[in-house]
């Protein structure tokens, strides 16, 4: 059969995409752009906020009046957490958060049969890591390696627990197989991914931490560049940091989750950390890797988050100095603690105090940029045009660098930063590993 796959949301629902192409090539079956016609096009879905649920519903009626003919399957966290609102869209199968190999099988027998199928199991029954193949995220030069799925943090605006299930782990062996796999597939650079790679090997008969996994996979794939995924504060200790600064293949690109700089709005959120906590493992990162990049999240207008909440939020937000942000108004979500909290923010509010905190992230990422002027960075060439390449450094800054030799896609460079721009960094290649 061909067919075309769809991903809304995180890096997770795009490494579980890739594993499904993968998989149904395996089989013997066609992958074909989404724009083009199809035996059967997958919905992999987002549900983590009400805007997110209404990407995904325009997204399955929009392929399904323009190919009325044909299978039309929905996987992911919005089939999982509502698969009734699915099927009233015309869908023919319904897969949730688990089990791509049944998904696999039930795309085989709708396109011969046209039977359809609602295969949505209890998240809380998720006990057990589904083994996925890792492959592509970039054109074949970065992959992800997902090595973690569920969350028991229950922050009180997050429904993802409810539909990914309790936290569980791929051992490190195996992690260890996988990115040695990636690495002889000619990959460049793997990102450690999953729902919350925090509480990764907690529940290993071995129990194991996120440091040593970090350690596990360098020393199985040598040539790889290794990127983690999100991390909590509480991870980021003295001994983490340690065991991070002594593997040469470690990224200097970190994503700390923040949310709020106000401590009384991280207490409602249900955040494990206060300002203090993060503010020190910021320092720890700073301290090993000095020069990384460190990125994050911000929540903007959660229910009670006054006006003076907001400004020590960006008082604490400037001090951080982040590389890059992510910033989002808050979305009441239906069957989260804080869509019932008293104080929710006007839309006009919410629109207001993201509009202030995107400025102020625009400002600190042309400071990071801008400090990245004369340093030299190694650069992992994803796209060229002529004599024009792009990339991203090890810090995940994109830089373009002009007057590239031929044939440099795939190739980790050596570039020295000349110039920066509001949002990239322009180089000279210095040196190529062909």
């Amino acid at each position: 059969m061909k067919i075309a796959f769809y991903t809304l949301g995180c890096k997770v629902n795009q490494f579980e995409t890739g594993a499904l192409e993968r998989l149904m090539t395996d089989r013997g079956h066609a992958l074909v752009p989404w724009e083009e016609a199809a035996d059967a096009y997958v919905v992999n879905t987002c549900t983590v906020t009400a805007t997110s649920d209404k990407k995904s519903r325009q997204c399955i009626r929009g392929i399904r009046s323009k190919h009325p003919e044909a299978v039309v399957a929905v996987c992911g966290c919005m089939g999982q957490n509502n698969p009734e609102a699915a099927v009233a869209l015309d869908v023919d199968i319904v897969a949730g958060s688990d089990d791509r190999q049944g998904l696999v099988r039930l795309l085989e027998e709708a396109v011969d049969t046209r039977a359809r199928a609602v295969a949505v199991s209890d998240a809380a029954a998720h006990t057990v890591f589904e083994r996925l193949p890792a492959g592509e995220f970039s054109g074949r030069t970065r992959a992800l390696l997902k090595v973690q799925d569920g969350c028991e943090n229950f922050c009180t605006y997050c429904i993802i627990p409810h539909v990914r299930g309790p936290a569980r782990s791929l051992p490190p062996d195996e992690a260890a197989a996988e990115a040695a796999r990636l690495a002889a597939e000619g990959y460049r650079e793997i990102v450690i991914t999953g729902i919350e790679i925090s509480s990764y090997g907690r529940d290993l008969d071995e129990p194991q931490n996120l440091g040593a996994l970090a350690e596990t996979v360098c020393r199985a794939a040598p040539a790889l560049r290794v990127r983690l995924g999100s991390l909590e504060p509480r991870t980021v200790t003295e001994a983490f940091c340690r065991t991070l600064s002594q593997l040469s293949q470690v990224c200097p690109h970190f994503h700390l989750s923040l949310q709020s700089g106000c401590n009384e709005t991280l207490r409602r959120m249900g955040r494990r950390y206060d300002t203090q906590m993060y503010a020190q493992a910021l320092a720890r990162l700073r301290q090993f890797f000095p020069h990384c990049a460190i990125t994050t999240d911000l929540i903007v207008g959660f229910p009670g988050e006054t006006a003076e909440a907001f400004a020590r939020t960006m008082t604490f937000v400037e001090q951080c100095g982040f590389a890059d942000m992510h910033i989002f108004p808050y979305s009441r979500r239906t069957g989260t603690p804080a869509a019932d909290m008293p104080g929710q923010v006007t839309r006009q509010e919410k629109k207001n105090r993201t509009a202030a905190v995107a400025a102020l992230a625009e400002q600190m990422t042309r400071a990071y940029l801008a400090s990245c002027v004369g340093q030299e960075m190694r650069v992992l060439v994803e796209e060229q045009t002529g004599d024009t390449a792009g990339g991203h450094a090890e810090n995940y800054m994109p830089v373009v660098c002009h007057g590239a030799p031929e044939a440099l896609r795939g190739q980790v460079c050596k570039v020295r930063i000349v110039d920066a721009t509001d949002k990239t960094l322009v180089g000279v290649f210095q040196e190529c590993n062909r």
